[in-house]
């Protein structure tokens, strides 16, 4: 199955970026709030950088971010997705979400990031996934638990602090 194909939850349509999405993630990332928690604010063409490495994923057929849109708006409010990431010298594949801060707190993270989490499991047979949280970001933290994945070490990644929480396959059917 395309690794990129639109997923449908309740309030949500997660699809694929396409180069139209630059301004309004622009204004996203741009946002103090929409960065927290990562390497700071982007300027436009750090945001077009990241659109293009996102984008190119999408072209070679390899799990990558989706544009995440509010659809009673019909608007863009983040993204959620795979990251390609190196944990400790070894290889995973993280569910990443970030959430325009004026739709935090109304459980859209956690319905997107499941999406994501069956997509994985179901469409393309992955037998695990991780989410790299922030000890500090209790939000997120709790997306990740609701969607099954346990915290199962400390680490720092990218100078940073960080709980690799992680699901299997097999682990998922508990949630």
């Amino acid at each position: 199955m395309n690794c990129m194909t639109a997923l449908q939850t309740p309030r949500l349509t997660l699809r694929p970026f396409s180069e139209d999405d630059l301004d309004d993630l622009s204004a996203l990332m741009a946002s103090t709030d929409f960065m927290r928690f990562s390497l700071g604010v982007f300027s436009r063409e750090q945001t077009a950088g990241f659109l293009e490495k996102v984008r190119g994923r999408d072209r070679e057929g390899l799990p990558s971010q989706f544009a995440l849109v509010f659809r009673p708006e019909q608007k863009l409010i983040g993204y959620c997705g795979f990251f390609l990431q190196t944990v400790d010298e070894m290889e995973e594949l993280e569910i990443a979400y970030r959430l325009d801060s004026s739709y935090w707190s109304r459980g859209l993270a956690t319905e997107a990031a499941r999406a994501v989490c069956d997509h994985a499991f179901d469409d393309l047979q992955l037998s695990r996934v991780i989410s790299l949280i922030h000890p500090d970001n209790i939000a997120s933290r709790r997306v990740a638990e609701k969607n099954g994945m346990i915290p199962e070490k400390e680490t720092v990644f990218r100078g940073f602090p960080a709980i690799v929480f992680g699901i299997k396959r097999e682990q998922r059917n508990g949630r």
